[in-house]
């Protein structure tokens, strides 16, 4: 009897289907290493993003996939990599962890505590590359984003769920506006994600104090990649921090997220691009750097389930030109800008909104009914204001009208000045909003405008508590009280007494 060969192999395979499989790691071989990257030989089958393991410890992100081999970031400076040493794949991507747990800590951006409070507890962990929301989970922005700023929420204003820019010059107050953003959320329900990118470590702590001294810490995960961490943690900062305030928002929370800034984002995935020799493109950054911010604030916005993940990125310009080179184009990424005036800024009016250049596409649905009513024509007088200043300038005699319209937009540019660290809620807004519109400050003094709002908000709030909860619930201001306001303000005009 023959035995043919085709009979023999399969006895054997039905011989190997009772034995056991031994679990094989496929493995590689750094080839050359350097300036916290390294090639890898052997990975045939990783993928794009997806975290290898060193044998002396450290860890990696696949970044450029060649023909032979395949371009791998290193996770930890400290740790090093030689030549000949030895990388197996994981099977998933970077990973972060997100949870409650988070709130009120400062972490790098690989997820690892770095204000000495000990170990996280994390819910879970997630990749940091997640799916954007489709339309169909998406809900219209068309609920109100308070900052507690008047110049912001008055007249550039931001909707949960929105993607504002916030563009200026160096030394402008761009980080002022965040905190401010920040400090005003508390009560607000709304959790806060700051994530800093080549920043400083002595400004990070200066802004961490800050926020532990005015309890906003309990509400606030700090996110920080120094300017001396490695370019890839960098690169992974904003990436971590969105993943964080993702996990918050699919619980139907609102979520307040700043980056600081993308401007350093994009110089250090310019090194990246550099570093793995890429062709590089206009200004020296790679062909893909729009795509870089593009996928990041696309995770942005607002759900059905009532979760919203506001985002408020920075980017910094050079001598106050907006129409400059931006790296990755974020005015037309983003739904509006807040643009800071270094002239405004030096000139005392801070915050230093340059009201012509800023721009709100999708607040202004999303704006509160009383401010709204209250506001309807300011931002034409500041226009107006603006131009006549540049006729006043050069000594020009100008009739009746134009001194009525220069004295108006003094008085709005006094009252829309704000010190730091102070906000104002939406009914405080209203009401010093009201005194401006119904021309109640027209005969106060531009030093006393500011007191004379405030204490107005407080007469009010104490005097007549009644009419002041009730915009408070409604939000709005109906014709019969804004009789009684001004009314009100009769009766506070006769009691104010300028300092």
């Amino acid at each position: 009897m023959k035995i043919k060969s085709t009979d023999l192999v399969s006895l054997f395979e039905d011989a190997l289907k009772d034995i056991a499989q031994p679990e094989l790691d496929e493995i590689g071989i750094v080839v050359s290493v350097g300036d916290n990257v390294c090639r890898v030989y052997g990975l045939q089958r990783v993928v794009y993003g997806e975290l290898v393991t060193f044998e002396g410890g450290n860890k990696g992100i696949v970044f450029n996939l060649e023909e032979d081999a395949v371009i791998v970031f290193l996770l930890f400076n400290a740790i090093p990599v030689k030549e000949l040493e030895v990388v197996k794949r994981t099977g998933h991507e970077f990973k972060t962890a997100v949870g409650d747990g988070l709130l009120g800590r400062v972490i790098n951006a690989i997820g690892e505590p770095i204000d000495g409070l000990g170990a996280i507890a994390a819910s879970e962990y997630r990749g940091i590359n997640a799916d954007v929301a489709s339309i169909i989970e998406r809900s219209p922005v068309n609920e109100s984003f308070e900052t507690g700023i008047m110049a912001i929420d008055a007249l550039v204003p931001i909707g949960k769920g929105q993607r504002e820019l916030i563009i200026g010059n160096r030394s402008t107050g761009k980080t002022a506006i965040a905190l401010d953003a920040i400090l005003h959320q508390h009560d607000q329900n709304v959790i806060c994600i700051y994530v800093a990118i080549g920043q400083r470590q002595a400004n990070v702590a200066r802004m961490i104090r800050l926020l532990q001294d005015n309890d906003a810490m309990s509400y606030t995960c700090v996110v920080s990649a120094d300017a001396s961490d490695a370019v890839l943690n960098q690169w992974l900062a904003p990436y971590v921090g969105c993943t964080i305030g993702e996990y918050f928002r699919a619980q139907g929370r609102d979520v307040m997220i700043v980056y600081d800034d993308l401007s350093n984002h994009a110089i250090a995935y310019r090194q990246m691009s550099l570093l793995m020799r890429q062709a590089p493109g206009r200004e020296a950054y790679p062909g893909d750097v729009f795509y870089l911010h593009a996928r990041l604030l696309e995770r942005a916005g607002k759900l059905l389930n009532g979760g919203s993940l506001t985002a408020l990125p920075m980017v910094q310009i050079q001598s106050d030109d907006i129409t400059a080179y931006i790296p990755t184009n974020l005015i037309s990424i983003t739904d509006g800008q807040i643009f800071l005036d270094t002239k405004l800024f030096n000139q005392g009016i801070r915050p230093a909104v340059n009201i012509e250049l800023s721009v709100s596409r999708v607040g202004g649905a999303a704006q509160t009914d009383a401010i709204k009513k209250m506001t309807k024509a300011l931002r034409l007088e500041l226009a107006q204001y603006q131009e006549l200043l540049s006729f006043a300038q050069f000594g020009t005699e100008l009739d009746e009208v134009s001194q009525y319209k220069l004295r108006r937009g003094s008085i709005a540019v006094a009252l829309l000045k704000q010190p730091q660290y102070t906000t104002y809620t939406f009914v405080e807004q209203t009401l010093m909003l009201f005194l401006l519109r119904e021309h109640f400050l027209d005969r106060i003094p531009l030093a006393q405008v500011q007191a004379y709002a405030t204490q107005f908000v407080s007469f009010v709030a104490s005097v007549h508590k009644g009419l002041y909860d009730d915009i408070v619930a409604s939000k709005k201001v109906s014709d019969e009280q804004l009789e009684l306001l001004k009314l009100c303000a009769r009766d506070f005009d006769k009691l104010f007494v300028a300092a």
